[in-house]
C-alpha cells in the first residue's frame, strides 16, 4: 500500500495499524496525518511506547499520557483514582485521536490497561472510549520492554518469554484496525541489501546472504562510520576515549529547559542530545533531529566538527557528503492539544563514534560499523542492519546467530498483516474520490475541527447530483441506522444490497461498518 493510500484511510477516522519495513515511511505518513489534522484545528494525542520514540514525535509516552505509569496491573481502585486525576481525565476526554508509535515495544497487557483507563473516563462500550486509534510500528523490530531499576540509561529489560505482543491482546481484536502495510522503500538504495533484509524478515536467510554479509567483515570501522553496539558501556567507553584523543579544551553546550520539572525530566530521558554536550574540532558527531524546514540534515546524519562559529560559537559540522552546516540550537517539546507543556533547547548533536542499537531505532545512516556478536534479543540485529542505506555503507566486526533471527511468532503474523492490507486496499479502491472526500470532512466535523475550502480540482462533485442516486448521501448517521446497519450486515446482507437499502454509496457503507467495528 502506498503512503497516499494509507493517508486517505487514516483521514476517514477508522482505526488503523500502520506498518511496513524500515524506511517505508511510517513516521512520514503519521507526520502528514498530524499536520493535516492540526491545520483543521484537531490536535491528536501523540504517544509512543518509549521515551526516545516519544521525544522524536513531540509527544508523551503512552504510560504517562494514560496515567498508568509503571503499573503492571489495574485494580478497581486504580481506575477510580485515575478517573479523578484532573490532568489525565481532561486530556483523555478532550482527545478524538490517539496515535501510538513503536507499538512493537508495547506489551498486550499495557495496551489492555490503557483501553481500560480510556473506557473508564469516556464511558462507552467502544474500545478506547470511542477514540480513533492509530497503531504504528513494525513487529520485526525491538519487542515489548519493561521498566527495571532506577538507572534510566539501562532502564529496559526485554521480556522474551513473559510479554505478549500487542496484537495478542483482546483489545487489538476489539479495535479491529485496518492494516495499512506500506510497500514503498525510501531508505535502502541497494537491491541486494534490500533482498538480504527481506530474507531475515521472512526467515529465508541463505548461504548466499551469509556470504554477502561476510564480505563486509572488518575488525575496525571503515571510514567515517558510526559504530553500533548492544550495550551502553561499550558506547560510552568509545566516545569518551576518542574525544580525549583530540587536542584542545572541549567546548561545552548546556541544555536549557522550560516547563514542570517532572515533564522536563521525561523529555531529557528521551532526548538523544545530552544535557551537557562536549565537543572539540575533529569530533565525530551525529544530528539527533530532522531539519524539516531547510532539510539540511535528518536524525542520523553523520559528520565531523570542523570548527566553531566566530559570531555565535556554535559548531560547524561537515557532513559525510561534504556539506558544511552550522548546528544551531533546536527545541524538543511535549505538546498537548497544540499547546507546549515543556520544552528543551540544545544543539541537535551527540558524539557519534558509537551509539547503541536501541538508540538507533528510527535513524537512517549512510554508513555504520557494528559488532553484533553480543546480540541477545530477537530483532536487535535486524534493527541495526536496517539502519544502513546500502551494503557498501556497512562494516561488520562480529555476528552471532541471534542477530539474524526474528521472533517466530511475528513471521506468521506478518504474512497475515500483509493479506489484511491487500484486502483493505481492494475495499477502499471501490470508494470514489468524492465519497472519500465526504468521509474525511465528516470525520473532521465530528472532531470539532474546521473543514477547509477545497479547490475545484479537489472537489468536483455535487451533493445534489449524488443524492439523485443515493438519497441519504452525506447525511449524518443516526443511532437507529447504526444499529440496523450492523444487524443487517451480520445477518449476511451484501454491501451492495445495504447501499441500496440505506440510500448511500458502497464506500459510505464500508466506512461506516469499519467505524462501528
Amino acid at each position: 500500500m502506498t503512503q497516499d493510500h494509507a493517508l486517505a484511510i487514516l483521514k476517514t477516522g477508522a482505526n488503523v495499524f500502520l506498518t511496513g519495513e524500515p524506511g517505508s515511511g511510517k513516521t512520514h505518513t503519521v507526520n502528514r496525518y498530524v499536520n493535516y489534522l492540526q491545520s483543521r484545528g484537531v490536535y491528536p494525542a501523540i504517544t509512543a511506547s518509549t521515551g526516545i520514540a516519544a521525544t522524536h514525535i513531540g509527544g508523551y509516552t503512552l504510560h504517562s499520557w494514560s496515567g498508568i505509569g509503571i503499573r503492571r496491573s489495574l485494580s478497581r481502585y486504580d481506575l477510580d483514582s485515575l478517573s479523578q486525576n484532573r490532568r489525565v481525565a481532561e486530556r483523555i476526554r478532550k482527545a478524538h485521536i490517539l496515535i501510538i508509535d513503536e507499538v512493537s515495544m508495547l506489551s498486550a497487557n499495557t495496551l489492555s490497561m490503557v483501553d481500560a483507563v480510556c473506557r473508564e473516563i469516556r464511558p462507552t462500550p467502544h474500545s478506547f472510549g470511542g477514540l480513533q486509534v492509530v497503531l504504528v510500528g513494525d513487529f520485526f523490530q525491538l519487542p515489548p520492554v519493561s521498566r527495571r531499576g532506577a538507572d534510566e540509561q539501562d532502564a529496559f529489560s526485554f521480556e522474551e518469554n513473559r510479554a505478549e505482543f500487542a496484537y495478542a491482546s483482546p483489545v487489538w481484536r476489539a479495535l479491529n484496525p485496518i492494516t495499512c502495510y506500506l510497500s514503498e522503500q525510501h531508505r535502502q538504495e541497494d537491491a541486494a541489501f534490500l533482498d538480504l533484509l527481506s530474507a531475515i524478515r521472512q526467515q529465508k536467510f541463505s548461504a548466499g546472504h551469509r556470504r554477502l554479509l561476510r564480505s563486509r567483515y572488518a575488525p575496525a570501522p571503515r571510514g567515517a562510520r558510526v559504530q553500533l553496539y548492544s550495550h551502553n558501556v561499550d558506547v560510552n567507553r568509545i566516545n569518551e576515549g576518542e574525544l580525549k584523543k583530540l587536542s584542545g579544551a572541549p567546548r561545552i553546550f548546556e541544555m536549557t529547559s522550560r516547563g514542570p520539572e517532572k515533564l522536563i525530566a521525561a523529555l531529557k530521558r528521551g532526548c538523544l542530545s545530552p544535557e551537557r554536550l562536549q565537543l572539540k574540532t575533529g569530533a565525530r558527531v551525529m544530528f539527533t533531529k530532522n531539519d524539516p524546514m531547510r532539510r539540511r540534515f535528518v536524525n542520523g546524519t553523520i559528520g565531523v566538527v570542523e570548527g566553531f562559529s566566530k559570531e555565535s560559537g556554535e559548531p560547524i559540522v561537515k557532513t559525510n557528503t561534504g556539506r558544511a552546516i552550522l548546528a544551531e540550537p533546536m527545541e524538543w517539546g511535549l505538546m498537548d492539544g497544540g499547546r507546549a507543556l515543556a520544552r528543551l533547547t540544545q544543539v541537535p548533536l551527540r558524539l557519534a563514534w558509537a551509539i547503541t542499537v536501541h538508540k538507533s531505532q528510527g535513524m537512517s545512516l549512510d554508513g555504520a560499523h557494528m559488532d553484533l556478536s553480543d546480540t541477545f534479543e530477537y530483532g536487535q540485529g535486524y534493527v541495526a542492519l536496517s539502519r544502513v542505506r546500502t551494503l557498501e555503507g556497512l562494516s561488520l566486526a562480529g555476528l552471532n546467530d541471534r542477530a539474524l533471527e526474528v521472533h517466530p511468532d511475528v513471521s506468521a503474523k506478518d504474512a497475515e498483516f500483509q493479506r489484511e492490507s491487500e484486502e483493505a486496499g481492494k475495499r477502499f479502491s471501490a470508494v470514489t474520490s468524492a465519497e472519500l472526500a465526504v468521509m474525511h470532512e465528516n470525520f473532521i466535523r465530528s472532531c470539532g475541527g474546521k473543514v477547509l475550502a477545497e479547490t475545484s480540482a479537489e472537489k468536483s462533485y455535487s451533493v445534489g447530483a449524488v443524492r439523485q442516486t443515493h438519497r441519504n448521501a452525506y447525511k449524518p448517521w443516526s443511532e437507529e441506522e447504526d444499529t440496523s446497519l450492523a444487524a443487517r450486515y451480520h445477518s449476511g446482507v451484501t454491501i451492495t444490497a445495504l447501499a441500496k437499502e440505506f440510500g448511500r454509496g458502497r464506500g459510505a457503507i464500508v466506512s461506516r461498518l469499519a467505524k462501528l467495528a
